[in-house]
Formats: structure tokens, sequence, C-alpha cells
């Protein structure tokens, strides 16, 4: 998390930098427009308010008359009820316009990352995305509308009491303007100050919700570690330093706040001295200075309210810049200008085009290297797995067994060469029509919050019940589900939580089947259940890939022996193929791996026994 979260923003305010967010701006325009609007009208009111004050003393308190009395009270209760009706629709529409961009934003955000390659979240922080799908968006959301109706206020506001205080009385008006460069500087200063330790705070709020994360989600192996204080210890000096500079945020606001009060109480008091030397020695009427008392009372909100804007502008500037970027990442892999127009994406498919796979798969002279390494995992490697074919690749941990299926998978790309399916490079097709036609059941299987039914259902959204549970049985998971409280609509839990490892590898198993995919990866599928559950699994699978291509990368050697092709890779390299009888007869790596893992298996065994 650290290589993504220490970069930091420090740019001053560019127009470039949103420029970005403009796409996602204009379609709320009319809203922003109507709220800066209703802000000018709600400003302007705010400034008419202490002229019918002085209006009231000047010929109504004063010479203690009622005349034109009604008028006064129906301007002021009309300006009020127009008042409440501004600010319910500016509130309104200002929660309708920051809903609708944070949730264009993050719909943005989320249809790019299904377009990333693999290679992409291999590297990238979990915890990453999360931040700049949900609170990065939610803060520039936040921003632009209540940013923009704050500063609108405040802009009209200043703007027009300035011009009315120079109408009523212009050497009051002067005072009153002579603090405001004095609460300028002030104010620029301790939001500069501000702003740094927000970058700050930000960063450790990101490192104390990323450790949170890990505190849950690894919390079994903790408690297994017994390492709770060391866990703790950690966390504790995250959250201690997050609170060191809290505090001194803290501190620096109960001096800023002090300061400015004392600034507008100096105007207010300039004024007091000075209007009461003039109604005393010169005649000036009263309500010229009530007019001022509240101008001079209000008028510093507004300026210190442009001032913490224009900071929030530049610190949301880091939001902008991270969620952009993220919109800007390559997917990697791509597909062709002319293969989207005539196939469709992932997101408008057009399966009328898509032709029907049989499951013939071709490396042609492929020679390939992972995007963050430097050699090259294949070269120039070629092989040939005819439609129908039962391909079995085995080696020893970090042999590099899952490069051929995720290069199968279109995952990753060729530097050089061709992989083809059925006679044709996958290239010239999309995706989306060849990840349609592959079951992948993982080593570490995945399931989504819902029930199991559900989960299996997302192999073919519109299969029946019985078509799910048909699915089911075929592997042999019906024997688990059944045992369950509520059967297929026993809830799995987050990630799948509620199930065991070997539970989960079932419901995927059952997902795939509902799929009914031409060509089948299994990566070690059967490796998380138990010996029972294998030798079932097992009997299901010789039925499953019965005619179709399959790419099953064994765990236990035992599982693999009537594979049609067994590849052997060491180092990233295809060393050793052909058939369990002719590997074994050739007494090489296969032959090593096979017997070594035959006698350890017999050793268990006989340890049971």
């Amino acid at each position: 998390m650290a290589d993504f979260e220490d970069i930091d923003y420090n740019k001053p305010m560019s127009l470039k930098i949103w420029k970005k967010m403009f796409p996602f701006i204009v379609p709320e325009k009319k809203n922003l427009i109507f709220c800066t609007i209703l802000m000018f009208i709600v400003a302007l009111i705010d400034i008419i308010f202490p002229l019918l004050l002085g209006y009231a003393i000047k010929n109504n308190i004063q010479p203690q008359s009622a005349d034109g009395i009604w008028f006064l009270l129906t301007a002021t209760v009309l300006l009020v009820i127009i008042q409440a009706i501004n600010v319910n629709y500016f509130v309104a529409i200002g929660i309708k316009a920051e809903v609708g961009m944070c949730r264009a934003l993050r719909n943005a955000v989320f249809i790019h990352l299904q377009k990333l390659s693999l290679s992409y979240f291999n590297k990238t922080p979990v915890g990453y995305l999360m931040a700049r799908t949900n609170s990065d968006t939610g803060r520039i959301g936040d921003l632009i509308a209540w940013g923009l109706i704050d500063f609108t206020w405040s802009i009209f506001y200043c703007i027009g009491a300035i011009a009315a205080m120079f109408m009523v009385h212009w050497k009051l008006a002067f005072f009153v303007c002579a603090t405001i460069p004095v609460l300028g500087v002030i104010t620029w200063f301790f939001q500069k100050a501000i702003l740094t330790l927000n970058r700050v705070i930000r960063k450790l709020n990101s490192k104390m919700t990323g450790a949170m994360n890990e505190g849950i989600t690894g919390a079994r192996t903790i408690k297994v570690l017994v390492s709770e204080q060391q866990s703790l210890n950690e966390y504790s000096a995250i959250t201690t330093e997050y609170r060191g500079h809290a505090n001194h945020m803290a501190r620096l606001r109960s001096i800023f706040i002090p300061v400015t009060l004392f600034i507008g109480s100096l105007a207010t008091a300039v004024v007091l001295s000075y209007g009461g030397y003039e109604i005393i020695f010169l005649g000036a009427e009263l309500s010229i200075l009530a007019i001022f008392l509240q101008y001079a009372g209000g008028f510093f909100y507004p300026i210190q309210n442009i001032a913490r804007i224009l900071t929030d502008i530049v610190s949301t500037q880091a939001n902008v810049e991270r969620v952009s970027n993220l919109l800007e990442q390559n997917p990697g892999i791509t597909d062709k200008k002319e293969v989207t127009e005539k196939y469709g994406d992932v997101f408008s498919p057009k399966k009328e085009n898509w032709e029907p796979i049989t499951g013939d798969v071709e490396f042609r002279d492929v020679t390939f290297r992972y995007p963050d390494g430097n050699k090259n995992v294949l070269e120039n490697f070629n092989l040939h797995i005819p439609a129908g074919t039962y391909a079995a690749i085995v080696g020893e941990t970090g042999a590099g067994k899952s490069t051929l299926v995720n290069l199968v998978c279109r995952f990753f790309e060729p530097v050089s060469g061709e992989i083809l399916i059925d006679g044709k490079d996958y290239r010239e097709r999309s995706q989306h029509w060849l990840h349609s036609a592959f079951g992948y059941v993982l080593q570490s299987p995945h399931l989504f919050s819902g029930t199991i039914r559900e989960n299996i259902r997302y192999g073919r959204l519109d299969a029946s019940d019985e078509e799910v549970e048909r699915a089911a049985t075929i592997v042999h998971a019906d024997k688990v589900i059944t045992k369950m409280e509520k059967g297929f609509d026993t809830e799995a839990g987050e990630g799948g939580d509620r199930l065991s490892t070997g539970e989960k590898q079932l419901i995927s198993f059952a997902r795939a089947v509902l799929a009914d995919p031409r060509i089948f990866i299994l990566d070690e599928a059967t490796s998380s259940v138990d010996t029972e559950m294998e030798m079932l699994l097992q009997d299901a699978i010789h039925t499953l890939l019965e005619g179709r291509t399959s790419f099953v990368i064994a765990h236990r050697l035992s599982t693999i022996r009537g594979a049609e092709i067994i590849l052997v890779v060491d180092d990233g390299k295809i060393i050793e193929r052909g058939t369990h009888t002719e590997l074994m007869n050739r007494r090489g790596h296969y032959y090593k791996l096979y017997t070594q893992q035959f006698e350890k298996e017999a050793e268990e065994v006989a340890l049971r026994e």
C-alpha cells in the first residue's frame, strides 16, 4: 500500500487537472446552474435584511411612527418565505448534483476496473482501489456540489455587501474593508498549515484502514501465531501518530478561530467608535450604525469561506489526480477496434456474430515474458492441443504451471508468436467471446455474497433452479448442500466465509459445470477437498471433461494418469511432454516427481493405519 499512498500531490491549483472532471460535471450542469442562481438570490436577500433594519430604525423606531409599517412587515415576511424556499431547493438540488457526480464517477471507475488486465490487480492493493472508488470520488462530488454553492454565496455576498456599505457610508465601509487584507493573510497562513496536516492525516487514515483490514481478514492467522500483541502494537503506532497530527490541527484551529473573531470584533469596535462619534458630534443617523454593525458582524464568515474552499480545491486535486490516474490506466490487453465493432465488448456483446468454439488450441512460435519481468518464460514455444483433449500440467510449486493457462485464457498475451483457437489467432476475436467459452475453477475458490443457489447461477444467469441443482449433482456438491440448514438457499457469506474451503471448491465446480464451457481450466481444483470427496470429484471430472478441451493443473499426480498429454513444467519451461506411461518409461523429471509423491502418500497411509 505504501508505494501508492506515499505519492504526494502538492501542486498548486490547476485548471488542467480539474478539466479531467468536466465529463462528470457537465451532466449535472443544469442542477449546478440552478444552484448558482438560487445562491445569488440568497446572497441578495442576506444583503437586503440589514438595509430593512436601517429603514425600520429611520422611519419607524426613531420617530416612533407606524407609517409604512405594513409595507415593511410584508416585505420582511415575503423575503423570509423566499429565503426558506431557496434554502429548501438548493439543499435538495445540491444533494442531487453531488450524488449524480459520485454515481457517474464510481460507475466509470468500476467499469474501467473490469477492463484492466490481471497484471494490474496482481500489483495493486485492494485497499488502494477501494479508496479510489469510494472515498476519493465522494470527496470530489462533495467539493464540486457544496463547494460551488458556498463559494457562489460567499462571492455574491461579499461583492453585494461591499457595494451596499459604500452606498450607505463610504468612510465606515473603508474601515470594515481595511481588515480584509489582514484577514486574508492570516487565513492563507493557517489554511496552508492545515492543508499540509490534512495530507499527512489522510495518508495515516489510509494506513489505519489497511491495518484494520489486515487485522480482521487475518484474524485466524493472528490467533494461531499468538501475535495479537504485535498486531496491536503496529495498529497502535499508526493511531498514536494520527492522534499527534490531529491534535496539532486542533491547536491550529483553536488559534485560527479566535484570531479571526478578534479581527471581526475589532472591525465592529471601529464601526461603533466612529459611528458613535458621527452620531453624537456630527448628527449622523443611528440607522447607518445599525446597518454597519450587521454587515461587520456577518462579513468575515464568507471571506473565511472563500479561503477554505480555495484550500479545499488544492487539497482535493490529490483525489482528482488519483481517480484520473486510475481511469487512465492502460487496460494492458485490449481488443482491436475492428474486433470490437464485429463482436462487441463485455458490456455490449454482439453474440449474433460469435462463431461456435470447438476447443482446438495451438501455440505457434510463442515467446512470452511477464509485463514486470525481464526474462522470457517461453521462447519459440509450440504446442497443439486438439479439440476434446485432456491435457495435464504438472510441476513443483512456483515452476510456472499457471503461465500456460493464463496465456490460453488471454489474461496475458504473447510477446511474439500466435495462440490460435480453432485455427484463428484469438486476438482476431473479442475477449468476451473467448472467456464465455471457458470454465475456470481456481485453486483458491471465491464466492460472492448471497445464497449458494445464486453463486452457482453465476455460471449462467438465465439458468433455472432445476438446472442449478442438476449442476450441483454432477459434481456431488448436492451431498454437502442438502446437509446445510437451508440447502441451496443457505447464505454463503462475504467471500463464502461461512463455508469451508472444500465446500467452496465444490460450489465453484458446480458453477463451472452450469456454464457448459467448451474449454475447462482446473487449477489444482481438487487440492482443497479431502480424499473421499476427491474420489467423487474425479469421477465427476472424467464425465464432465469428456468431449471438451481441458487443461488440468495437478496437485496430486495420481489423479491425472488418464490425461492424453502431460506437460511437465520447470522454471517456466516445458521440459517434458507425453502420456503418463511414456513419461514414466523415460525416468526423467516426471518420474522423479511421481515416485517421490507416491512414496510420501504411502507413508501418510501407513501412519494413519
